[in-house]
Parts: structure tokens; C-alpha cells; sequence
């Protein structure tokens, strides 16, 4: 992912409205670009805090945001493990009917 895609996403994932591989490339790149996690630094800021602002609420964005990307990550790694699991349960199925199969055609 590059870094006009990267920043035409971050309304998207602030929204939480990314999943799976685009949620994985979304972070990849903003872990690893400076300009990009700048850029979505300042738009969760403007966001977050002018909302908050009208609340008059004390708040610390910077953590919040910090908190936004773990949870995205935690989302990624159960995405992951889900597809491990169907994988396995799919190949089990897939051993079950050959088993089957050779049972009966062997009577």
C-alpha cells in the first residue's frame, strides 16, 4: 500500500469501518510510515477533539488513538486464528469423506 491509498483510508479506519487484509495493510504501512501515522495522528486529533471539545470533557487522544490501533491489531490476529480454524475443520472434513469413501468402497 502506498501512501496516497494509505491516507485516503484513514477516515475509513477511524470509522472503523476496515477489515481483514485491508485493515492488515492499513496498519502495516502506517507502523512503518512516519508521514502517514503523522497524518493519521492529526486526523484522529481533529476529530476526536473537536467532538470532545463541545462535550468539555478532559481526554487524551494520543492514548485513545494508540488504544484504537492495538484493538484493530487484536481484530487482525482473531481474523487470523478464525481462518486457521476453518482451514483445519475444512481439511478434517475433507479426511473424513476420503475415510468414508475408502470404507465403502472397500465392503
Amino acid at each position: 500500500m502506498n501512501c496516497k491509498s494509505t491516507e485516503k483510508k484513514i477516515p475509513s479506519f477511524l470509522q472503523d469501518e476496515l477489515d481483514g487484509s485491508k485493515l492488515e495493510e492499513f496498519l502495516e504501512h502506517v507502523e512503518t510510515c512516519p508521514e502517514c501515522k503523522e497524518e493519521l495522528s492529526i486526523q484522529f486529533l481533529v476529530a476526536e477533539g473537536l467532538e470532545r471539545l463541545e462535550g468539555g470533557n478532559n481526554f487524551n487522544l494520543q492514548e485513545e488513538l494508540l488504544m484504537k490501533i492495538e484493538n484493530a491489531e487484536h481484530r487482525i490476529s482473531v481474523h487470523r486464528m478464525l481462518w486457521y480454524v476453518l482451514v483445519c475443520l475444512e481439511a478434517t472434513v475433507a479426511a473424513a469423506i476420503i475415510i468414508a469413501l475408502c470404507v465403502v468402497f472397500r465392503m
